[in-house]
């Protein structure tokens, strides 16, 4: 007989709920339930015969795919729930219909573009550390940058023991008590870009994602949201193909 079963996380994603890495987080902190019983890392679904409960609440399987794109503004957090009882993310997509998580994530005092979805599969092809996928920020320091902190940023600077990746840093303008930096990264790590500046003695007082892989925020008013449009996902698919194959 046929196996019909998948990992528990890839079903949870694939259903909306998180990413993969996040739904492991929750299978690992005993939040999630199969078929009464707390799951384990590792554990396989029958996704038509088995019941999954996620913090009580039943996965339902998810059958339509939805992409869109939100302009997040500062003081959320990108999260779908908040146990401190922060503004989150999931408050502005609330009209959607649909349960969609975030792919990636946007920390509370920066804003700009964040891509959410339900399709676990497309948010692990464009998060995962392998993919480097250019993202784009307008980064604001209140410092004047001397031209060695910019070849630092562009080098990489040394994070919890490891070197960052290349970066695309160069100034766009420059005003009195501020300026305004254009940074391309393929990394995601925590606060990466903040960290960055901090280690080469810049303090960042405005951090805003404008493109991910090619897509631009454009003029999307904050806290507004559209769907993703034939010709973006188009190009986000085959960039995460293409940079799978590298």
């Amino acid at each position: 007989m046929k196996d019909n079963r998948i990992r528990l996380q890839k079903y949870m994603s694939e259903n909306g709920i998180a990413s993969r890495r996040k739904s492991e987080e929750l299978i690992a902190a005993g939040r999630v339930k199969v078929n009464g019983h707390i799951a384990s890392l590792g554990d396989k679904v029958d996704p038509v015969r088995d019941k999954i409960m996620v913090s009580g609440k039943r996965v339902v399987r998810n059958k339509t795919k939805k992409y869109i794109m939100l302009h997040k503004p500062r003081g959320y957090v990108t999260t779908m729930s908040d146990e401190l009882g922060r503004k989150c993310v999931s408050e502005l997509v609330e009209d959607v219909g649909i349960r969609l998580f975030p792919v990636g994530r946007l920390d509370r005092n920066s804003e700009g573009l964040l891509l959410m979805t339900n399709d676990g599969e497309f948010s692990n092809m464009l998060t995962h550390p392998s993919r480097h996928v250019n993202k784009v920020y307008r980064v604001t320091v209140r410092e004047k940058v001397s031209d060695e902190q910019l070849v630092n940023l562009c080098e990489g600077v040394v994070l919890d023991g490891r070197k960052t990746l290349p970066a695309d840093v160069h100034i766009i303008d420059i005003g009195e008590n501020r300026t305004v930096l254009n940074f391309v990264i393929v990394e995601g790590r925590n606060r990466q870009i903040r960290r960055m500046c901090e280690e080469v003695g810049l303090t960042v007082i405005r951090l805003k994602r404008t493109e991910i892989a090619g897509v631009k925020l454009g003029m999307l008013p904050q806290g507004k949201w559209r769907e993703l449009n034939e010709k973006e996902m188009k190009h986000l698919t085959n960039i995460s193909v293409n940079k799978g194959e590298n």
